[in-house]
C-alpha cells in the first residue's frame, strides 16, 4: 500500500489540509518543477525523498492557463500536441503496468523511493501558497497528503535523517486524470523521449524541462537522477544533434542555481519583514 494518506482534486469544496497541518503552517513537498522553481513565502527548503511511488514522465501538458496572479504557463507543448512532464504514481499500481525499466527501477538504490525537496510555509502565508500551488497545478494533478523524510550530509542516503517523516502535501497526477498517457505506446521510454526531443511551449522546450529536473536532483546532494531521468537524458541526447544535449545541461545547471538563489533571496527578505 502506498503512502498517500488522503487525496482531492484541486479547489476543493472544502479545505482538508488544516487537518494535516494544525497549526496553520505548510509543508510542500516538490519532485518535479518545484525542487528548482520553488514556491512563494517559504523559510525552510529540505532536500529527502517520500515512499511508496514512482517518478515518471508519464504526465501530458500543453497550453496556457489564467489565474489572478497571472498567466501561468507551466508547459513543454501545445493543446494539440502537448508536451511531457513528470507526475509520481503509487508504486503498488505502477507495478501492474508494462514498463521497460522496471528491472532497473528494482535494482537501484532508490527502490521505492521519489527524491526531491520539502518547503515549510509559515502560518502566515499558508493560505495564500495553497491557493497558488493550487492554480499552478490544475492541469490534473490532486493534493495528497504523505510522510516525507529529510535528508542531511550526515545521514546516510538510505536511511535519511534520524528526525522522522514529516506530513508533506503532495501534487499528484494519478493515472485516473485526463492528462494521464494510458496508452502503453505512449509511456515507452523512447516514445516519450521523442516527445520531449520536439515539445516545445509557452514555458519552453522539453529538454529544457528534462535537463532542468536531471541538474536539480543532482544538485540535492545525491549525485545523480534517479533511473528514469538519466534513462530519458541518455535517449534524448541520442536524438538530438551532436553537443546539443552537453550544452542544455550546462544551461539548465546554471539555471537551477540561479533560480534557487534568487527564490532564497526572496524568502529571506520575507522573513525579515
Amino acid at each position: 500500500m502506498a503512502a498517500s494518506l488522503q487525496g482531492h482534486q484541486v479547489h476543493p469544496g472544502g479545505r482538508t489540509w488544516k487537518s494535516h497541518f494544525p497549526k496553520g503552517d505548510l509543508w510542500v513537498f516538490g519532485y518535479g518543477s518545484l525542487i528548482w522553481k520553488p514556491p512563494p513565502h517559504y523559510d525552510q527548503r529540505v532536500p529527502g525523498y517520500i515512499e511508496g511511488y514512482v517518478r515518471r514522465f508519464w504526465q501530458a501538458r500543453g497550453g496556457v492557463f489564467y489565474f489572478r496572479l497571472g498567466m501561468f504557463t507551466d508547459h513543454r507543448g501545445t493543446l494539440e500536441q502537448p508536451g511531457r512532464v513528470v507526475t509520481v504514481i503509487e508504486r503498488t499500481f505502477w507495478e501492474t503496468l508494462d514498463d521497460p525499466l522496471a528491472n532497473a527501477e528494482s535494482e537501484s538504490a532508490s527502490t521505492g523511493k521519489v527524491w526531491g525537496a520539502a518547503y515549510h510555509i509559515p502560518s502566515s502565508h499558508a493560505e495564500e501558497v495553497h491557493d497558488y500551488l493550487d492554480e499552478r497545478e490544475i492541469d490534473g494533478y490532486s493534493v495528497h497528503y504523505t510522510p516525507f523524510y529529510p535528508f542531511s550530509e550526515g545521514s546516510s542516503k538510505s536511511s535519511g535523517d534520524d528526525s522522522g517523516p514529516i506530513i508533506c502535501m503532495v501534487y499528484i497526477g494519478q493515472p485516473t486524470n485526463p492528462q494521464f498517457l494510458r496508452d502503453p505506446a505512449q509511456r515507452d521510454p523512447q516514445d516519450v523521449a521523442r516527445v520531449i526531443s520536439t515539445g516545445h511551449g509557452q514555458s519552453g522546450k522539453g529538454t529544457e524541462y528534462l535537463y532542468l529536473l536531471e541538474k536539480a536532483l543532482e544538485g540535492l546532494g545525491l549525485g545523480t537522477a534517479d533511473v528514469h531521468v538519466t534513462d530519458l537524458v541518455r535517449r534524448v541526447k541520442a536524438i538530438e544533434a551532436v553537443g546539443e544535449g552537453e550544452k542544455e545541461e550546462k544551461e539548465a545547471e546554471k539555471s537551477v542555481r540561479q533560480s534557487l538563489a534568487t527564490a532564497g533571496a526572496v524568502a529571506e527578505d520575507d522573513n525579515i519583514e
